[in-house]
């Protein structure tokens, strides 16, 4: 279970690391770091294969990657490609035989896949295949995919991913190792992010360009939606195998999924969080002494509010980083114990002054309301929450877990009523256009549905978004 603090935040599905290093003594110790960088795309459970000369071995678990890894199970796990994965469940429930890397061997040799986004036509593939006498160990999308890469094992492994791509639809960044290559997928709408980094003798691919820094990797590119791109004797080489126009990445990586200090598609996450938080005090201005942020996904967008509005920006609620993961409360009086676990409001700093409270998203609103009435409890005078990001309307079918229409509290009260919810003095939302505009300048090449629900393809009519989730 998560912090009840997060319970109020929309979860990323996962991320992935792959490192080509052959003859790096310390490869699976880089990907235990990099997975390290990328912990914030899931805490559920991590897990990291090796492939030595095609023999692959592994080792997952559930749990969070320094409770996952020991120095002894790193140290077993020798080999010239590494893949690694974090995980937060969207498709399938939370058990270790769903953590991946997913190992599978076929006919064609072995292969290790790991995947961050969802499939949205997985259900009936999987349908076709288990007809077919095809079984599935897992309750997850990737298997999926991973099948499908066996089925078509005649082709040659490059043939049959591109076949395979040919075959899924929806969200995908994945990387696959086989023999002694490391290969990287990113889908044709690159809803979800994957570049590439150069290490001494080798590559890393990411999820996100924060692990380049740990690795000490030079950033080289961001693999381009429908690109396949193969990593082998010490080169590397590009397939386009779609040419999709529509490129949709995803906006709530700039809202809240990605660490600022990454790079995606060129845009730095921390120039869009600012970008975001100074569009957000032109919509909404607010008469008030201080600008504060929960922290610590609304502190960049904080920081540009306070430079545009010139309010000082300080700090009113302090974080408790040592918490780790807390269970889900069962009644009121323990849930609102946990956020008061979490966070804890700096009094002398609040006390009879007018707040202009900083946040980068709401989903249900019932943490909104926990903050709003702690910082009142605490003498402020006025509590004016500012969201750096429209209001949440629509599900994700992608890789994100959002709740239910009727769960989202975007799409079942007007702006008043959630202030009213939450009791704020006043409430503002940054607009769509403000939002897309704070990331690029056109707006263009991005996915916003979850605020305007103009999908990037066509979507599922059944209302499921994640069509095998506890099958």
């Amino acid at each position: 279970m998560y912090n009840t603090i997060n319970l109020d935040k929309l979860k990323e599905e996962c991320g992935v690391i792959g490192i080509y290093g052959p003859g790096e003594q310390q490869l699976s110790r880089m990907a235990y770091f990099g997975l390290h960088a990328l912990q914030h795309r899931g805490q559920e459970s991590a897990g990291i294969a090796v492939n030595q000369g095609g023999q692959i071995t592994y080792y997952k678990e559930m749990g969070l990657v320094q409770e996952v890894f020991s120095d002894d199970i790193i140290e077993r796990l020798q080999g010239d490609i590494a893949v690694g994965h974090v995980r937060y469940s969207t498709t399938g429930e939370s058990y270790v035989i769903n953590a991946q890397p997913l190992v599978v061997r076929y006919k064609g040799g072995s292969i290790a896949l790991a995947h961050n986004g969802n499939l949205i036509n997985a259900g009936e593939i999987r349908d076709e295949l288990e007809d077919q006498g095809v079984i599935f160990q897992t309750s997850i999308d990737s298997e999926v995919i991973a099948n499908l890469i066996a089925r078509y094992n005649a082709f040659g492994i490059e043939k049959a991913i591109q076949k395979t791509m040919g075959q899924i639809r929806g969200s995908y960044a994945l990387v696959i190792s086989y023999g002694d290559k490391l290969i990287g997928v990113r889908d044709p709408n690159g809803l979800r992010p994957l570049c590439i980094g150069k290490i001494d003798g080798g590559y890393v691919l990411s999820s996100e360009s924060c692990a380049f820094n740990v690795l000490g990797a030079e950033f080289i590119r961001d693999v381009a939606a429908g690109e396949m791109v193969i990593i082998e004797g010490g080169q590397i080489r590009s397939i386009q195998y779609s040419n999709e126009q529509k490129k949709a990445l995803c906006s709530f990586e700039f809202v809240y999924f990605a660490r600022p200090d990454s790079v995606l598609d060129g845009q730095s996450v921390y120039i869009s969080r600012r970008n975001a938080g100074k569009m957000l005090a032109k919509e909404h201005p607010a008469e008030a002494d201080l600008v504060i942020a929960v922290p610590d996904s609304g502190t960049v967008a904080a920081i540009g509010y306070a430079e545009e509005s010139k309010i000082p920006f300080g700090e009113g609620l302090i974080k408790n980083r040592y918490v780790g993961r807390t269970f889900i409360q069962p009644d009121q009086k323990m849930r609102e114990l946990s956020v008061r676990l979490k966070l804890n409001v700096l009094k002398e700093n609040i006390k009879g002054k007018r707040i202009v409270l900083i946040d980068d998203s709401i989903v249900r609103g019932t943490t909104s309301g926990r903050i709003v009435e702690m910082l009142k409890a605490a003498g402020a005078a006025e509590v004016h929450l500012r969201v750096c990001s429209p209001p949440v309307k629509f599900s994700c079918y992608f890789g994100i877990d959002t709740p239910t229409r009727k769960n989202l509290v975007g799409a079942t009260h007007s702006i008043e009523e959630i202030r009213k919810m939450v009791g704020a003095d006043s409430l503002g939302y940054l607009s769509i256009e403000g939002l897309l505009e704070s990331i690029h300048e056109s707006g263009e090449g991005l996915c916003s549905a979850c605020f305007s629900g103009d999908y990037p393809m066509e979507v599922p009519k059944s209302g499921n978004k994640y069509l095998f989730e506890k099958r």
